[in-house]
């Protein structure tokens, strides 16, 4: 089975103000840790989507290695992201990752643990200790519906369905950085 990984990057950072995607997280920056999630996952390809302060992205996070689609309609939710990544997406490749580019806490373990688990049915989730949440699984069935979805949140739509397969991951779930208090939050933790 042949699995991508999209990382989802292309986000304004509107209510941060300046883009997270380049903030500083160990020694790099928050997208580096996703990226790096990706890679040592062992999935066959990497797909990154950008679009808000895209120049400033491309200098300061190293993305050798890695397919990066430019998403010009970031602006109208992450679903134009997601529809940008699936372009890239090589023709031999089975099922898809969605990992968000600001959620530094998803382990590569955690991406082959939903990998193994939903393999060969349509949509999965991670469930943790406190909720269901990234990364999420889609089979190649399921490619065509999500190039048809608009929105921020239409992908849990799909998530949120019983034909859903649930992977139980140990852990909270991982943090997302929109804000300043959260940025400093995952910071804190990671002390």
């Amino acid at each position: 089975m042949k699995v991508a990984a999209l990382v989802l990057a292309a986000g304004g950072s509107r209510r941060l103000g300046t883009p997270k995607q380049v903030l500083p997280y160990r020694g790099a920056t928050l997208l580096d840790a996703a990226v790096s999630t990706a890679r040592d996952a062992g999935v066959d390809q990497v797909v990154v989507a950008l679009g808000g302060a895209a120049d400033e992205v491309l200098d300061q996070v190293e993305l050798r290695g890695v397919d990066v689609v430019l998403n010009p309609d970031f602006g109208a939710g992450c679903a134009t992201s997601i529809r940008s990544a699936l372009t890239a997406v090589g023709p031999s490749v089975d099922g898809v990752v969605l990992l968000l580019g600001d959620q530094p806490g998803v382990s590569a373990a955690t991406v082959r643990a939903l990998v193994d688990g939903a393999a060969g049915v349509p949509v999965g989730v991670c469930e943790y200790d406190d909720g269901r949440g990234h990364p999420l699984w889609f089979d190649r069935s399921m490619f065509e519906t999500l190039s048809g979805l608009h929105g921020d949140k239409a992908v849990w739509r799909l998530v949120e369905t019983p034909a859903a397969v649930q992977v139980r991951v140990r852990g909270p779930v991982p943090r997302d950085v929109d804000t300043w208090d959260d940025y400093h939050q995952l910071l804190e933790a990671d002390t």
